[in-house]
């Protein structure tokens, strides 16, 4: 899927908006993607992570990890494409990302750890070293979206299908905040108390 296929996709399906918003990462941003808008409808969530799996064909995963709650669905679609199993992580009571349910990683077993959007790399750092801890060896990180700005660099090979220019800034800085204006949360994190 080419990046200007990929762009009409999410627009079609209105998952990026303009506005004042604050990402769970608690930086403000005027752009805001919304991937479960799209992965809401299983032939894109299929399509999605059939070419995410793509850009890592010459890696042989045994496992697909995911930070929940965005990356769930496209973790899970990335590992039938690749034809391995999906876990996810997820917030403990102490608000720390930990593997439960059950899921367990095998000592060295090779991880591909995925998310839906980028912007400060938070919350794929998490997973990194919540399946790291567990035993896991994470081999590479992907992405739907990469609206870092180029600023991210993480300890494995990383790929993005579409890299989209989105400026974020800290609340202490962020524009329209100084006017007056008030950030809305869309994200899946109610609190920034974990942030």
């Amino acid at each position: 899927m080419r990046p200007e296929e990929l762009l009409t996709l999410f627009q079609n399906v209105g998952a990026i908006r303009q506005g004042h918003f604050e990402l769970s990462s608690g930086r403000h941003s005027t752009t805001y993607v919304q991937c479960a808008l799209v992965l809401q409808h299983p032939k894109y969530a299929e399509q999605l992570g059939r070419a995410l799996a793509g850009e890592f064909h010459d890696l042989k995963i045994e496992v697909v990890a995911s930070p929940a709650l965005g990356g769930i669905v496209l973790g899970h679609e990335v590992a039938r494409a690749i034809g391995c199993r999906a876990v996810f992580v997820e917030r403990d009571s102490t608000g720390r990302m930990a593997l439960r349910r059950g899921f367990e990683v095998t000592a060295k077993e090779s991880v591909l750890v995925v998310e839906d959007v980028w912007t400060t790399g938070g919350s794929t750092s998490e997973t990194i070293r919540v399946i790291e801890e567990a035993g896991g060896r994470v081999i590479a990180v992907g992405a739907l979206i990469d609206r870092s700005n180029g600023r991210l660099e993480f300890p494995v090979r990383a790929e993005a299908l579409l890299e989209m220019k989105a400026e974020s800034y800290e609340a202490s800085q962020c524009p329209q905040c100084r006017t007056g204006s008030q950030a809305v949360r869309p994200g899946s994190r109610l609190s920034r108390t974990f942030a």
